[in-house]
């Protein structure tokens, strides 16, 4: 979980950095193509955010933010998030289900429309009832990079299941490292090592000497 924790912190503070220089850039949506109930998807640098058209110019979309553990004045809650309010909802594990426009929810990016139709094996519910799952989930919410973010939000307002792709690949990618014949190998030589260096043999190091490695092994 660490790891993805971090990952996510990397990938705000990327953000950050380029964050003056978004906005400077205009890039002009048609929003008179998108529909009610369309899931809007909008590549970042290391990472993709989603939301869900009501129309109107108006998305929905779970954002880390602190804010609304901070005050309940609507009137700054309405502001557009900013990357401080974003890094220590990330950290707090506080996010929001919000109503930005499309150009607040871009940020500068172009926008995918409906492209996890093609992804999900499920297919997706009509536009109304899609919008109005995404309405009945507005206010504040418990974050998490890997358990519970942006993409799970718009797939089980969109399909009915609450899942993240993302989390999905990533998680993958740490299994694939750490069950390998070298993490295996690497396991066991740090065992070994522990006890030459230790210069005594317990429990604590023979356990691990003689399960975690062959564990990797099998598993890789």
């Amino acid at each position: 979980m660490f790891p993805l924790h971090f990952l996510g912190l990397f990938n705000i503070a990327v953000a950050t950095i380029f964050e003056e220089k978004k906005k400077k850039e205009v890039v002009q949506h048609d929003v008179s193509i998108y529909k009610r109930g369309d899931l809007l998807e909008v590549p970042r640098t290391l990472f993709t955010h989603f939301g869900i058209y009501l129309g109107n110019n108006r998305v929905a979309h779970l954002i880390p933010d602190i804010l609304p553990v901070l005050t309940t004045d609507q009137k700054v809650l309405e502001k557009m998030v900013t990357n401080d309010r974003l890094i220590l909802g990330v950290i707090a594990k506080k996010a929001s289900v919000r109503v930005d426009s499309v150009e607040d929810f871009a940020y500068g990016a172009e926008i995918l429309v409906n492209h996890m139709d093609k992804v999900c094996s499920r297919p997706p519910f009509a536009g109304e009832e899609v919008a109005t799952r995404a309405e009945k989930l507005m206010g504040s919410v418990s974050y998490s990079l890997l358990w519970y973010n942006c993409e799970h939000y718009v797939m089980y307002c969109r399909y009915g299941t609450s899942m993240s792709f993302q989390t999905y690949q990533f998680c993958k990618a740490v299994r694939k490292i750490l069950c390998s014949k070298t993490s295996s190998l690497l396991s066991l030589l740090l065992c070994l090592f522990l006890m030459f260096y230790l210069e005594s043999v317990s429990i604590f190091i023979i356990v691990p000497t003689f399960f975690i490695p062959p564990t990797i092994w099998m598993a890789s």
